[in-house]
């Protein structure tokens, strides 16, 4: 029998369901969920939103999804169609909507997507590349081909990624993550200049979009930037520092520190993207940890610094959301499960 949709507290979204038959065929059913992680969602604040980058991986079948006819379902249909499944599971109340690095989506493509997960799901969404990184690479190589035009171009970013995502997903536009690659040695030399025209870039993008304000992020990928210079910039033009958990930054504590979201007074959202294990490499991570159904290599000290964040910008009344990557540990979705845990205390 298909699965239901579940809101974060377990009860059905006839919406959500309702908009996917509208599109034909079974729909892809959601993993059993047990009494302890109903438990344990329930313990988790409200304002505390965690889930992984994507959702489309054939190896989280018994974690996030059923089988189907005794097999897992294909990644090409857990792309289309999967995400109603993954929004069921209680412990996952946002998703890092990744495609959008690669190419923007219309206002259409992200109202599908807000039509398939309940009113308290949020998504972390990707700003293209085409606007942060200072280059243009050679396709398959990552090596630079030419400087990008489009760098830090607020009014195309405006028009092909923050009005559509912003009117497409609604409520259910969480922050828009802006990350830059590193920037190379010219525009790492001096801080101040990058922090400036980056939070200019921020300060023209629009301050609301259908009477809706937009929460802009911003990922470094630079350990020279996590710093309190580079974060009062950011923060003066209206957006966050997004907390990188990566091999090339700094542990996600001294980030907090640098950019003073550990600090007592802060008012700010905690936005965190746990995205690879340190001393990895990417593609070293996923071919050791696929198919992304186990953890490999637990990363106990991240853990730890992230629940402890968590608790604390919840308890101040500030919103939280982490999205975590199979190369943090092995397994996304375990990961948040054993965070979730982290964060009530067990």
């Amino acid at each position: 029998m298909p699965v239901r949709q579940l809101s974060m507290f377990g009860e059905p979204d006839d919406e959500a369901e309702s908009a996917h038959r509208r599109r034909g065929g079974e729909p892809v059913a959601a993993a059993a969920i047990d009494a302890a992680t109903r438990e344990i969602a329930t313990a988790v604040s409200d304002r505390i939103r965690l889930g992984t980058s994507s959702w489309s991986f054939p190896g989280w079948t018994g974690l996030v999804y059923a089988a189907r006819n005794d097999r897992p379902e294909s990644e090409q249909r857990l792309a289309r169609e999967g995400l109603v499944a993954y929004a069921a599971q209680p412990l996952f109340r946002t998703v890092s909507l990744d495609r959008t690095f690669y190419a923007p989506l219309v206002a259409a493509e992200f109202a599908r997507y807000a039509a398939q997960v309940p009113d308290e799901f949020r998504f972390v969404v990707k700003a293209p590349q085409a606007f942060t990184d200072p280059v243009v690479r050679k396709p398959g190589s990552g090596v630079a081909a030419r400087d990008n035009p489009s760098f830090l171009d607020a009014a195309a970013a405006t028009a092909t990624f923050v009005t559509p995502a912003v009117a497409g997903l609604a409520a259910k536009a969480g922050p828009l993550v802006f990350q830059f690659p590193p920037l190379g040695r010219r525009l790492v030399a001096d801080v101040r200049q990058t922090a400036g025209r980056i939070a200019a870039f921020l300060s023209a993008l629009p301050e609301a979009v259908d009477g809706r304000r937009p929460l802009y992020a911003v990922e470094a990928r630079d350990p020279e930037l996590a710093c309190d210079e580079f974060a009062a910039a950011i923060r003066d033009a209206g957006g966050v520092p997004c907390l990188a958990i990566h091999a090339r930054m700094p542990p996600v504590a001294d980030q907090a520190r640098a950019f003073g979201l550990d600090a007592a007074g802060c008012t700010l959202p905690l936005v965190a993207r746990w995205n690879l294990h340190a001393g990895r490499h990417y593609e070293e991570a996923r071919a050791d940890y696929a198919p992304f159904d186990r953890l490999v290599e637990e990363d106990l000290p991240t853990r730890t610094a992230l629940a402890a964040l968590a608790r604390a910008a919840a308890a101040a009344g500030r919103d939280v959301f982490i999205t975590i990557n199979n190369k943090a540990e092995g397994s996304g979705p375990l990961s948040v499960a054993r965070l979730a845990a982290a964060i009530v205390g067990l």
